[in-house]
């Protein structure tokens, strides 16, 4: 798919692993969280910063769809590309296990806005964002 405008490469660590062998799938969202805080900070905002502001991005739904396990040791990319619907920024983010590039996992992850606490539209992200807009 040629709408991915970020990737980034990681491995999979023991601890992050089940009793079966395979990576446990509450870790499949932290890959996706890392991955949407680095392109944050390419994009030019840092999440730590945000919130000393009172700007805080939310996730406020995710569906997940799991095709194919990873386990210990696996490398494997986390490639998004970004929508804008209303007020939510969604993320679409595909895990892909290296070298096969064979998919991992299908994910489509809605962000909201708080800003003082409050559901908002800010233009902040609508100014760094524009960029990478489909």
């Amino acid at each position: 798919m040629s709408n991915y405008i970020f990737e980034l490469k990681m491995k999979v660590r023991d601890y992050e692993c089940d009793l079966q062998g395979i990576v446990n799938n509450a870790n499949y969202q932290h890959y996706m969280e890392h991955t949407r805080h680095e392109f944050l900070l390419l994009a030019g905002a840092n999440v730590a910063d945000l919130h000393e502001k009172g700007i805080d991005p939310v996730v406020a739904r995710i569906s997940i769809a799991f095709k194919t396990p990873l386990r210990s040791g696996d490398e494997f990319i986390s490639k998004l590309y970004l929508k804008k619907e209303g007020i939510r920024y969604v993320f679409h983010q595909d895990l892909f296990r290296l070298p096969d590039q064979k998919i991992v996992v299908r994910a489509v992850v809605d962000t909201v806005c708080l800003v003082n606490g409050r559901l908002t539209d800010t233009p902040l992200f609508a100014e760094i964002f524009q960029s990478y807009l489909q």
